[in-house]
């Protein structure tokens, strides 16, 4: 599931190819990923695309009279190809260009989202925290949020009202970075913790960007989707394997459903 690097590199990887560009056409090729794809997004054509910006996992195309927010949900991706090229089985929108040039969004499993917003304000951006990578999250703000709290640590921070952005893979990797066993009560971490905690994650992510900066090209290759980059990962998906910090095997469980990886020894 594409994560804030992978989404952030897409914006990275399509933004020099549309900003500045008209919009000529539209074409949804399903009425519906996740949620119905409203038609008022027909309005963007012949509008110039202003800027495209990211707001936790969305993509926001923004025009002079509205923006389409784009979701990748599970499975989705995006492209600038040739207007000519066939679209393939799961090519489901098309932002076309008057360039001759095409915003390609395929999603085979139809989990992600072409939403409309004509002021920047829609449900689906709900009540969200900082972005990670901004000086709003800091170690003041979360101590103060966590103060009291009984869920655990990796919930807490994978929540987006309490940050953007901060995914299960790169929770579990920023968590073993400042060595803090997962499963903690959050109202339970330390404002030195914190400090650390805040720092790990914004490294573990800004890497993320780093190492997917070299997929840049991908975004205009009609040979194939834009891999999501591979991930230089110490603990996420490698369990029974050896800790690199002391050898331990790395245990996991499920917290709120999803997989958690930890060192045992090295993450109290």
């Amino acid at each position: 599931m594409p994560e804030l690097p992978e989404v952030e590199v897409s914006r990275m990887g399509i933004s020099p190819h549309l900003i500045g560009e008209t919009i000529a056409k539209l074409t949804f090729r399903t009425p519906k990923l996740r949620w119905d794809i409203p038609q008022e997004l027909k309005q963007m054509e012949g509008q110039v695309i202003r800027n495209i910006s990211r707001r936790a996992k969305y993509l926001l195309i923004e025009t002079d009279i509205g923006t389409a927010i784009v979701h990748l949900g599970m499975s989705g991706s995006l492209r600038v190809l040739d207007a000519e090229i066939t679209p393939a089985k799961h090519d489901h929108v098309d932002l076309k260009l008057t360039n001759g040039k095409v915003l390609r969004y395929n999603d085979p499993r139809r989990f992600g989202a072409w939403l409309w917003t004509e002021d920047g304000n829609h449900t689906a951006l709900g009540t969200m925290g900082p972005e990670p990578l901004t000086d709003e999250f800091n170690a003041d703000y979360i101590a103060e949020k966590a103060k009291g709290k009984r869920v655990v640590v990796k919930q807490f921070i994978m929540d987006n009202k309490v940050v953007v952005g901060v995914g299960n893979i790169y929770a579990n990797e920023s968590l073993f970075s400042a060595r803090i066993n997962p499963t903690r009560p959050a109202g339970k971490i330390s404002r030195k913790e914190w400090e650390l905690l805040v720092s790990e994650i914004k490294q573990v992510l800004e890497t993320a960007i780093k190492q997917g900066g070299t997929t840049l090209k991908d975004f205009a290759q009609a040979d194939g989707k834009p891999g999501y980059f591979a991930q230089k990962l110490q603990v996420y998906g490698k369990a029974g394997e050896p800790c690199p910090s002391c050898e331990v095997p790395i245990s996991e469980q499920k917290i709120g459903q999803r997989s958690t990886f930890f060192c045992k020894s090295c993450q109290d």
